[in-house]
């Protein structure tokens, strides 16, 4: 297999100040690190050369998006706050997202390195690929910018996509541990755009993504949210898989999967209480790879989402592109054996009885 992988040294430099998490410095509130920051990037793309699998990969040079590729999925005035923002240096884009100087252009790149990937996944140049891009995407809707998104990077390549390159129907299976409102608000009432979303329920957004939410209009059906309990490990990721996620993507036959990638459902990440580990993300990624064979020709592109643990981020990406160019190297995760043996990886009853719900909602699929 050919995969190709997207990265460039300015979205490390996407500003995201000295905030405690994801609280702004007080009188109360001590200044530290942004939850979001370069670091768990900057190591994913470390390990990446130290493992030797970038000699594996194809390169793919991001470029800046337009304003007019943007603005098929954002509106201007949202484009506008963004540069205001960036512009004047320093401010939030709406609530727990700050970006600075720069920050509007970092996040034209970002954008642009999805479109980029799209384009040499769909004209063949590469059958997969990996965008590690930042600032992530999956939680900026069209008019707002949130959860540390400024622009919706892996709906931006999909609509480039449809109107660019003659694809129709493309599916999304979004895996970070909070909910991929974003994605699903910009395509809720779409039935060319299949979204599905497997998350920590209620954990972020608050009152987002229940299942319950499955579209509307045209797009009723077309929505999927599986909200796995707190405490979910491989065995509830895989149940959800084969009993929601494979099934709707075989129903609805897609031309082409987008995964919006998070590795903040690993048992060690600070944002999540979940229990992945780097082999359960390389398992999934080996059924996405089957799927995208049997349904669309083998294209599939990933874009880099969430993801907070500096030092376990980097061996679940490993693993990830290790199963996306079918090579295998000599970097071994020192936590996965670990995690392997802890309490509870294997699916719970719990757990079960929630696929089981949502596996419902594959009915609804026209």
């Amino acid at each position: 297999m050919t995969t190709g992988f997207v990265f460039h040294e300015l979205y490390l430099w996407h500003n995201t100040w000295n905030w405690a998490q994801v609280f702004p410095p007080s009188l109360t509130v001590q200044p530290g690190t942004h939850a979001e920051n370069p670091e768990t990037k900057r190591r994913l793309r470390n390990l990446l050369e130290v493992s030797g699998i970038l000699e594996h990969l194809v390169t793919i040079k991001p470029r800046k998006a337009t304003v007019e590729e943007v603005g098929q999925v954002h509106t201007p005035a949202h484009i506008a706050k963004i540069k205001e923002i960036s512009d004047r240096g320093y401010g939030d884009a709406s609530t727990l997202t700050p970006l600075g100087a720069g920050s509007y252009e970092i996040a034209l790149l970002a954008a642009g390195g999805a479109i980029e990937a799209m384009d040499a996944v769909v004209k063949g140049t590469v059958q997969n690929a990996y965008a590690l891009i930042r600032p992530p995407g999956h939680h900026a809707a069209a008019d707002v910018g949130m959860g540390f998104c400024l622009f919706a990077n892996a709906a931006i390549a999909i609509k480039h996509a449809q109107t660019q390159l003659g694809i129709g129907r493309i599916a999304t299976v979004d895996w970070d541990v909070h909910h991929g409102n974003g994605t699903q608000s910009i395509f809720y009432s779409d039935p060319s755009v299949l979204t599905i979303s497997l998350h920590q329920d209620n954990l972020f957004p608050l009152d987002s993504g229940a299942m319950s939410e499955n579209g509307e209009s045209e797009g009723k059906g077309f929505n999927i949210n599986v909200p796995l309990p707190p405490g979910s490990g491989p065995g509830a990721y895989t149940l959800a898989f084969e009993k929601v996620v494979i099934p709707a993507l075989r129903q609805f036959k897609p031309e082409l999967i987008v995964v919006p990638c998070g590795f903040d459902a690993s048992g060690v990440d600070p944002m999540g209480r979940m229990m992945m580990n780097s082999s359960g993300y390389r398992h999934l990624t080996r059924m996405l790879l089957k799927a995208a064979d049997e349904l669309c020709s083998g294209r599939l592109l990933m874009t880099h989402e969430g993801g907070y643990s500096e030092m376990y981020v980097p061996y679940c990406g490993l693993a990830v592109v290790e199963e996306l160019c079918g090579h295998r190297t000599d970097v071994t995760d020192p936590w996965d054996d670990i995690m392997g043996t802890w309490g509870a990886m294997p699916v719970q009853p719990h757990q079960a009885a929630i696929i089981d719900e949502a596996a419902k909602l594959l009915n609804n699929i026209r």
